[in-house]
């Protein structure tokens, strides 16, 4: 094991170099004469600059967290710093573009109605706008390995840090194997007479395979899928305008038709708190950027233009396409019942080109959400790994999953990922519905406690700068939402919860098919809606317990180790006086995107 031995300033501003030294040094010994398959072999070796925080030292207590060493290892973790500018810029906008936007918001559509489909998302894409601004923010100065779950063990409490890192990465783990199962459910849309088990073997395959590759081959994936996508919203939107003002084949013009009958609301408020969770689990996946800053090149440059571009795949990817999902579906199409959260026959999109009558192009929108799932599951392995290594890397998860290779690569973590990915074979047997629901309900309040962490923790972090005397200015990229814009998104995520809590205690009567009754339906419909919760803070109670961690204070917080520039006052000046001389459009774009 390799441990750093210089001071907190030297460490902070060097620890960039020193793991970006070690890697040129792997490249140049595996570039050497030696033969294609040794070198292949070579680079699953240990990285020598792979370590894990050891306990602390025994006190009264029995056990000690090393916050310290967590910070130091976070920071100086080896994976590899591949990611350029175009690959964070395309996580950014189409990351998280999947089945909760396809297929998951005919679900919104059909409990809530138009008007509440637009609300929650609209509604939803603000609280996250102020969430990724917010850990830009830190993700910027600190891009450390494990980003937001390290920052609530560094600005929170290394409890809650240990229960967010594994609620996130169990979300992901649990979205593989269902992202698989979806792909090969969306194969069905064309009855295909070849097994589910088949396509999950080739999907599964396909998806480590690229995550084996390293973190560049991700962010190509990511920069392919996330053009297709885009580009499928994009057309979809322009389709839509036109079939709404009456230039589809039967030239009927429809304008806001459905939003009179059947009408703009379903189920009341109710509807509209139900739809809140479905948008909180499209947007899934969005602060991914964040968590990819580790790994990127120069996150300074890259980080902020990707952040701000979140705002603008908000309101054009997001609220344009579910604005006009909403003028071209009624909610009472019974079609939006689909067996499945992934059955592509569900899909609003689908639906709304089959209505049309435009033959073809709906298995050409299908096509677009099998990329879609599969773009999901190459996300879900990544950010899995990316998150068990570095909480193993802080001593919050075993010792083995912290292995990163000379390529950069958390190997074993990536395996344990991939394994979970076998539990998408179960799409073969008639347990597989009863299984995946309950799978879906340990991670189904995941992104809402993760997006919450991040507020908070960012309210803490901007305390805790002012309390030590530094001032805003050295910050290399400021929240343009603010720390009140923190106060926003957490209050609104702890608002989400209610209203998830209520509508699994109170749940809506389903338009078609058995009504829910009695005390045994109601309990099991209430924790299949909010079962991470209690395992969220049965984890924070069970570790605090163990390790007695304290709740960070301002004044102790580590405001300094992982800083990867070495004069940031001066680079910022720099920088300042560069954008003096832009002229205005330039300072305009700069801002918004």
């Amino acid at each position: 094991m390799v441990k750093s031995t210089f001071d907190s300033s030297t460490s902070s501003s060097g620890s960039g170099s020193a793991v970006v030294g070690n890697e040129l040094l792997f490249e140049e010994k595996l570039s050497s004469k030696a033969p294609l398959a040794r070198r292949a072999w070579d680079s699953f070796r240990r990285n020598p600059d792979f370590h894990i925080t050891q306990k602390g030292q025994i006190g009264a207590n029995g056990q000690v967290f090393d916050v310290e060493s967590a910070a130091q290892n976070t920071a100086e973790s080896p994976l590899a710093r591949k990611l350029k500018g175009r690959h964070l810029q395309m996580i950014a906008i189409g990351g998280s573009i999947g089945t909760g936007l396809f297929v998951g918001s005919g679900k919104a559509l059909q409990q809530g109605g138009p008007a509440s489909l637009l609300i929650a998302f609209s509604l939803i894409g603000a609280m996250l706008f102020c969430t990724v601004q917010a850990l830009g923010e830190m993700a910027v100065l600190l891009p450390v390995a494990g980003s937001f779950s390290a920052y609530s063990t560094r600005f929170l409490d290394p409890a809650w840090g240990f229960a967010m890192g594994w609620n996130y990465a169990t979300l992901w783990l649990i979205i593989l194997p269902l992202e698989i199962v979806a792909a090969a459910i969306t194969i069905e849309y064309w009855d295909s007479p070849i097994s589910p088990a088949v396509w999950v073997t080739i999907f599964l395959l396909g998806i480590i395979s690229i995550n084996l590759v390293g973190v560049r081959g991700y962010g190509e994936a990511e920069f392919v899928f996330s053009i297709i996508k885009v580009i499928a919203v994009i057309g979809f939107i322009i389709l839509g305008i036109i079939l709404n003002v009456g230039g589809g084949r039967n030239a009927e013009y429809i304008g806001g038709r459905y939003w009179a009958s059947p009408g703009a609301f379903n189920n009341g408020f109710q509807g509209l708190c139900s739809v809140f969770v479905i948008a909180a689990f499209a947007f899934t996946g969005t602060e991914l950027v964040g968590l990819a800053a580790a790994e990127t090149a120069n996150p300074r440059k890259s980080l902020p233009t990707a952040v701000k571009q979140v705002f603008w795949r908000i309101c054009l990817f997001y609220i344009v396409s579910l604005t006009l999902v909403g003028l071209l579906v009624p909610y009472t199409d019974r079609r939006l019942i689909g067996q499945s959260s992934s059955d592509a026959k569900a899909s609003p999109f689908v639906i709304a080109i089959k209505n049309a009558g435009i033959t073809g192009l709906d298995s050409v929108m299908n096509v677009v959400i099998m990329i879609s799932v599969l773009s999901v599951g190459n996300s879900a392995v990544y950010g899995s790994s990316r998150t068990l290594a570095a909480l193993a890397e802080q001593g919050q998860a075993p010792r083995f999953l912290a292995y990163i290779d000379r390529k950069g690569r958390p190997l074993k973590a990536i395996g344990v990922a991939a394994a979970f990915g076998f539990l998408a074979y179960l799409a073969a047997s008639n347990k597989d519905t009863e299984v995946f629901t309950w799978l879906q309900a340990l991670s189904g309040l995941s992104s809402i406690f993760t997006w919450g962490s991040i507020c908070l923790a960012h309210i803490r972090f901007r305390r805790a700068w002012r309390v030590q005397g530094r001032s805003l200015d050295e910050l290399a990229f400021r929240s343009q939402a603010g720390v009140l814009g923190s106060w926003i998104g957490f209050i609104f995520n702890v608002l989400v919860l209610i209203a998830q809590f209520w509508t699994g205690f109170a749940p809506i009567q389903p338009q078609y098919g058995p009504p829910i009754t009695g005390t045994l339906a109601h309990v099991r419909n209430f924790f299949q809606a909010y079962l991470a919760a209690p395992v969220v803070l049965l984890c924070y109670i069970v570790y605090k317990l163990i390790y007695r961690t304290p709740i960070m204070r301002c004044k102790d917080m580590d405001l300094k180790t992982g800083l990867r520039d070495l004069n940031l006052v001066e680079l910022l000046a720099d920088e300042e006086f560069e954008k003096a001389s832009w002229p205005k459009w330039k300072k305009a774009y700069k801002f918004l995107c």
